[in-house]
């Protein structure tokens, strides 16, 4: 049996759905944020005060974050300025694919009904020789994962 070794981390990208599709959009250097969880409500058990029932309600999804140096002239940028700026949210899919060492995906998450909710740069400081770099945060209403 041949050992098995996880797959890195590094080595994935990043594509909004319904976008002009361009090499420089995909490439992103950290995704955070793609987690689920279950959201419980807590509810004291009658006559005995020693316990507390926890029952399930739904899944919880955070926000997501993407960082990468900043890109002039981006279609991911355009759609968030549209969003945050004009108001007119377009909701897209986005999916985030985990590459293997011959640039195939091993997994893909698949999130429906994103749409940016904040974008940032990061410090301009002179005395610094690093790279500027932008951070979206993107709100979704679930993910789905493949496995490819």
């Amino acid at each position: 049996m041949a050992n098995y070794y996880p797959p890195v981390a590094f080595h994935f990208k990043v594509e909004v759905l319904g976008l002009p599709s361009n090499d420089n959009d995909v490439r992103f250097t950290e995704v955070t944020g793609l987690s689920m969880e279950m959201a419980t409500e807590e509810v004291p058990e009658g006559g005995e005060n020693r316990f507390v029932q926890k029952f399930p309600i739904r899944a919880r999804y955070p926000e997501l974050v993407l960082k990468r140096g900043l890109l002039v002239n981006s279609e991911i940028t355009e759609w968030v300025r549209r969003c945050i700026e004009d108001l007119d949210i377009e909701p897209k899919s986005v999916d985030i694919k985990l590459l293997n060492e011959q640039h195939q995906p091993l997994l893909t998450w698949h999130l429906v009904g994103a749409y940016p909710t904040k974008w940032s740069l990061g410090d301009l400081n002179a005395s610094n020789s690093a790279v500027s770099i932008e951070s979206l945060q993107l709100y979704y209403q679930r993910f789905t994962m493949d496995k490819s």
